[in-house]
């Protein structure tokens, strides 16, 4: 498999080559030259396999050349009942006969990002022991991934991590998670504005070449293609344990702030797997609710930025809608750069609501938005219905699922994380505190270490010099 820029850097390099850069020198998005097709009978011999398995059997195309027998060691490793809990890793969690929730934040941080993170902690690892050489990690978090990438990569040889969040704006869980690690190799810096400029931080460092090569910055966001195509795992599984007959519609929702997780939903799609909607859902930072609506794609600048009470989707800059776009108008990258480079730097906005390529992409995926109220109501309605408490980006995602419901088609949700990372909300909806891991309990009292930071390059770039 070789691997292409949505910028247009010609498709020369390997998944090897591609796993510790990150972005492409061309400032643009990896993605594979062309998604390995699985048919209807493909499908129903995966149905029978176990996770790792299944994990095999989907990444193997794009991973080549690794060595079948290396694949399987890394996902054996990975994907194991020590770490998600169950043999099964993914499980299914009905609320009703009309929506199931996709289970899968069990793992050391409860939340999805552990299911690609402790893989790519392996590769990375494995990847650095191979060429003797060492990596530093460049990343920003909204919340979870944050978290799920330094329970990966703390103590692994030849990694260091500096992590960028927005300093005051995640759960007290989610900060205490993160910045409770004292390992030498973690570095936590909160940065004093919002995500999306940590995210551009971590965009700026990245495109100085000279800097990047100097000191061996990798990335670790879903900007990384490598996260995002771990993630299409669970879409299988979640799919071939939903249906009784291979071939049956099923749809699924996705709560959305960078993109990633859908993307991978889209990517499966693409793969065969027979998705039959995406179901998009935002909270009240609706950028991409907004462009499936109208056709419009326009970030918000950091002050339009909204806090919310599902902060890990506090995103109005969406990383891995550039992936998208580039896919759905035919891997154009002279198009992608003029939408991406061009018009959003000097318009800060594009339009492709006139295009066909807009059609085929609301036939594909349809969306909407949810708010607090919406959110407590329906943990609340939830944990009367079920007796299942779900955390407030999951309960995004069930509400605009019910909102997009059809008969005769089951929809699955994907379940973004465990409610013990979001204590205030389900107080405020079912009057009690959610129950964590009992060796989390005592989080909130462990001693927390971390730089602040203004949003200076500059700045960052020096941190990372004095620490490397």
């Amino acid at each position: 498999m070789k691997y292409l820029s949505t910028r247009g850097e010609a498709a020369q390099r390997t998944f090897d080559d591609i796993l510790l850069e990150g972005l492409s020198p061309d400032g643009g998005l990896y993605l594979p030259e062309h998604y390995p097709a699985f048919g209807l009978g493909d499908l129903k011999r995966l149905q029978r396999l176990s996770y790792p398995e299944l994990a095999f059997e989907v990444l193997r195309p794009y991973l080549a050349p690794m060595e079948d027998a290396t694949l399987r060691r890394l996902l054996e490793a990975t994907y194991d009942a020590a770490t998600f809990g169950s043999e099964a890793v993914v499980r299914l969690k009905p609320l009703d006969a009309h929506i199931t929730l996709l289970g899968v934040s069990e793992g050391p941080t409860l939340a999805f990002k552990d299911m690609a993170m402790q893989l790519l902690g392996r590769l990375f690892e494995q990847a650095l022991a191979r060429t003797g050489q060492h990596l530093n990690i460049l990343g920003a978090t909204s919340g979870d991934t944050g978290s799920a990438a330094e329970y990966a990569m703390r103590g692994r040889r030849g990694i260091r991590v500096f992590m960028l969040s927005p300093f005051g704006k995640m759960s007290p869980f989610q900060t205490a998670q993160m910045y409770s690690l004292d390992d030498p190799n973690i570095h936590n810096i909160a940065v004093q504005d919002v995500f999306d400029t940590c995210q551009d931080m971590v965009k700026a460092v990245s495109a100085d070449l000279a800097f990047k090569r100097e000191h061996q910055i990798g990335t670790i966001n879903s900007i990384n293609w490598a996260r995002v195509v771990a993630q299409v795992v669970y879409y299988f599984a979640g799919y071939l344990r939903a249906v009784d007959a291979v071939g049956a519609p099923v749809d699924v929702t996705v709560p959305s702030g960078n993109f990633g997780n859908i993307l991978a939903a889209h990517v499966a799609r693409r793969m065969g797997l027979p998705l039959r909607r995406l179901v998009l859902a935002t909270n009240e930072n609706n950028v991409l609710d907004e462009f499936f609506r109208t056709g419009v794609y326009r970030p918000r600048v950091p002050a339009e930025t909204r806090q919310t009470s599902s902060p890990s989707m506090d995103i109005s800059k969406a990383s891995n809608f550039e992936r998208y776009v580039f896919d759905m108008l035919g891997c154009d990258p002279a198009r992608c750069r003029a939408l991406f480079e061009d018009a959003l730097v000097r318009d800060g906005q594009f339009d492709l609501s006139g295009d066909p390529a807009f059609a085929r992409m609301q036939q594909e995926i349809v969306s909407g938005a949810s708010n607090h109220a919406a959110r407590v109501a329906t943990i609340r309605a939830e944990w009367e219905r079920s007796g299942q408490i779900i955390d407030p980006h999951t309960a995004d995602g069930v509400k605009v699922a019910r909102d997009k419901l059809e008969v005769g088609v089951p929809m699955l949700v994907v379940e973004t994380a465990l409610a013990a990372k979001f204590a205030d909300i389900i107080v405020e909806a079912t009057g009690q505190p959610p129950q964590g891991p009992e060796a989390m309990r005592d989080l909130a009292l462990r001693a927390q270490r971390f730089v602040v930071m203004p949003s200076d390059v500059d700045a960052l770039k020096a941190y990372i010099t004095a620490h490397t």
